[in-house]
Order: structure tokens, then C-alpha cells, then sequence
């Protein structure tokens, strides 16, 4: 008999003023939770956004840590005054706040005796005990504690980092997902679309969501499901529905 995969979450909690503040737009959410839930199979049930404040990142660390598998932190180890993400989740942990001798070296090198000041050591500390997650961007590692896993804000950096955060998580159940476009409007379609979420509510998630692009507005129904024949099936009632209908189905739906 094949033992089914354990359905795996993961929270994603996001530090920074700066994203608060609006200045910087997001892009890491996004990114990781299409990552674990498409190549790991991981669920992200809940994102959080918090300021650079130390007890507001020690509060959601622990109760976040609490709820799900994993939790990836985003921003806050850099070199500067107000990244204290490293030095928060010491405090939550009850972990000395100290240099890891492996990324204390890696940044040595990286930087050289002369240029690797203060503010560049500062990213070799972390809580004692920690594992490394090793940066091929810009040298100064994330770091993994308990379930949670940090990584810097820079986007460009922490994608390059996905490939080395792989053997930290356990993958969970295979998430089959299809997208069907069509040139509608939502209102036109979503009494049918409760309708057939009714029918498949046990295995099926269908979600809908307008566009406007060249000129067209038009509708995305994505559909997912850990069971391929259930994904087909609904697939099928719902071209099916888009036919009746008279509604128009891009190319590749």
C-alpha cells in the first residue's frame, strides 16, 4: 500500500517598514507561495506583515511557528540599524544572539579583511544553533531555527536562494492546478461556478478572477486539487457550463 504525502503548511511573514510604509512593493509572497505550493506541494494558509519592531516580530514568529509546519521570514538581516529579524527571533527562542562561525567566514571572504566591517559582520549573527541557507547572490546566508527559515527582502536575491532552501522542507501533497481564460465578465458566470464548486467542494478548489488586457476584459478560473481525476472532471463540467453559454474560451483552456 503507498502512504499518502501529509498535507504540509507554511506561513509567510513579511518584515519591514518599508513595505508598510508603501515605499516598496512586495514581490517575495507571491513568489514563494507559488513556489511551495507548485514544486513542494506546501500550503500557505496565512501571510503576515509586520514593522521592524521587536516585539511585534517575536509575537507572530512564535504564534506562527505554533500553527504551521514551517514559517519563511522575509527582510530584516541586513547590515543596518533597523535589521533585527536575526536578533528577534534569538529573544524568541531563548537562543544566544552570536556570529556563526561557517557565515562569519563566508563573508569574510566574501567581503575581505579590509572591507568586512562592522555593519557586514553583523549579518554573520544569528541564534546559536542555527543552519545555513547559503546565498549565491550576495554571499550573506539566511538562516534556519526550529521551523522557521529566514531570508533576506531583496527578491532577486532570495529567488536565487530557493534551490539551497529545498533540503530544509519536507514536500507535502502534489497540487494539480489548471487555468481556463475566457472573455466574460464574473457576474455572467457566477452562479453556474457555485454551482459546480457545490458539486466538487470535497476535492476541488475553484477560484475566479477578472482581468483587462488588450483591450478585453475577461475572467481566469483557476481550478486546484490533489486528485487529478476530480481537477478533470471539474475541467469538463466547466467548459462544458462555457459552451452551453456561448461564452468565448481562449486558445489552450
Amino acid at each position: 500500500m503507498v502512504r499518502k504525502s501529509k498535507k504540509i503548511t507554511a506561513a509567510i511573514l513579511v518584515i519591514g517598514n518599508e513595505i508598510l510604509s508603501g515605499r516598496t512593493s512586495d514581490k517575495n509572497v507571491s513568489y514563494l507561495a507559488l513556489w511551495l505550493n507548485n514544486s513542494l506541494g506546501i500550503k500557505v494558509p496565512e501571510v503576515r506583515i509586520v514593522p521592524d519592531i521587536e516585539s511585534k516580530i517575536i509575537k507572530s514568529v512564535l504564534a506562527l511557528s505554533k500553527s504551521y509546519d514551517y514559517v519563511l521570514t522575509t527582510g530584516g538581516i541586513g547590515p543596518t540599524h533597523d535589521d533585527i529579524t536575526s536578533r528577534s527571533i534569538s529573544k524568541a527562542f531563548k537562543k544566544k544572539y552570536t556570529y556563526h562561525k561557517e557565515a562569519y567566514r563566508i563573508l569574510k571572504k566574501y567581503y575581505g579583511e579590509k572591507n568586512f566591517n562592522d555593519p557586514r559582520k553583523k549579518m554573520a549573527k544569528m541564534p546559536q544553533g542555527s543552519r545555513l541557507v547559503f546565498n549565491p547572490s550576495s554571499a550573506a546566508p539566511g538562516f534556519v531555527v526550529k521551523n522557521v527559515i529566514c531570508l533576506p527582502g531583496v527578491p532577486s536575491i532570495l529567488k536565487s536562494m530557493s534551490g539551497n532552501l529545498k533540503k530544509y522542507l519536507k514536500p507535502g501533497i502534489k497540487i494539480y492546478s489548471q487555468t481556463i481564460s475566457i472573455q466574460t465578465i464574473e457576474s455572467n458566470i457566477a452562479r453556474e461556478l457555485e454551482s459546480i464548486q457545490k458539486k466538487y467542494r470535497k476535492f476541488v478548489e475553484i477560484g475566479s478572477y477578472p482581468f483587462f488586457r488588450l483591450g478585453k476584459i475577461g475572467v481566469s478560473i483557476v481550478i486546484r486539487s490533489e486528485k487529478k481525476i476530480s481537477l478533470q472532471s471539474c475541467h469538463k463540467a466547466i467548459i462544458k457550463m462555457l459552451r452551453n453559454k456561448k461564452i468565448q474560451i481562449f486558445r489552450g483552456a
